[in-house]
């Protein structure tokens, strides 16, 4: 029964030798292998709370998208403020500045025209600007926990080698017995490193493409947006 046990969960056997493990670790091992799963958990926390907030952004932009596209104009339309939607914070960006330039140069309508809509675009480049900053916040923290994190590791294995050695070198004897122990325990922050760092570059590359394919189409609806506005005043100024 054991061994069918053993053979089904073969963590179980190895669960044991890994607390051996990190018992054998100096002080800086265990320091190091203690950060690497407080980083761990930073990381993954940062990943599943990103991955969440950009799929809600992307399902409320989608649905203000939407609901606007299919309103008959845009410049007539007064639609609520909702912070919380990168796309309306655009829409509103744009019309503000829209009608924050509508009497200039009152005497020559089309000069008035093209400057309103100069201003709008304007508006538009400075919003998605801070949009596309919004999307790829925090995104620098986690690479910069997902690169570092190999390199504690190594660096927690050189150390212990070097203390394994440093301690054999002392006795008269050296036997590998005696250097087995703190070499197995150096080893395990590389190990610690490479399990925490391998899951978590799957993690940021998912989330940066995902987080790039939103600025794009961020970009596209500003561009889609300002070519509509403009031709919404187009039509009203020759009329």
């Amino acid at each position: 029964m054991i061994e069918h046990f053993s053979l089904l969960f073969p963590l179980a056997d190895t669960a044991p030798n890994i607390l051996n493990y990190f018992a054998q670790s100096n002080v800086a091992g265990k320091v190091i292998v203690m950060a690497l799963i407080l980083f761990s958990l930073v990381a993954w926390t940062i990943m599943i709370g990103k991955y969440l907030e950009l799929r809600r952004v992307g399902e409320l932009n989608r649905a203000f998208e939407d609901h606007l596209m299919n309103t008959a104009s845009v410049l007539g339309q007064n639609q609520p403020r909702a912070p919380g939607i990168p796309y309306n914070r655009l829409y509103h960006e744009a019309m503000d500045a829209f009608r924050r330039a509508e009497d200039l140069d009152a005497h020559d309508p089309e000069t008035a025209n093209r400057l309103r809509i100069s201003h709008m675009e304007n508006a538009l480049q400075r919003c998605v600007t801070r949009g596309s900053a919004e999307y790829e916040s925090r995104m620098v923290f986690l690479a910069s926990i997902v690169t570092g994190a190999p390199f504690l590791g190594l660096l927690g294995t050189v150390w212990g080698v070097m203390d394994a050695f440093g301690a054999v070198a002392l006795r008269s004897t050296a036997t590998l017995q005696m250097l087995a122990p703190g070499v197995s325990g150096a080893l395990l922050t590389t190990v610690a490193g490479l399990l925490f760092a391998i899951p978590s570059v799957f993690g940021y590359n998912i989330l940066l493409t995902h987080s790039k394919n939103m600025i794009s189409e961020l970009e596209n609806f500003a561009s889609t947006l300002a070519d509509r506005i403009e031709m919404e005043s187009r039509q009203e100024w020759a009329e």
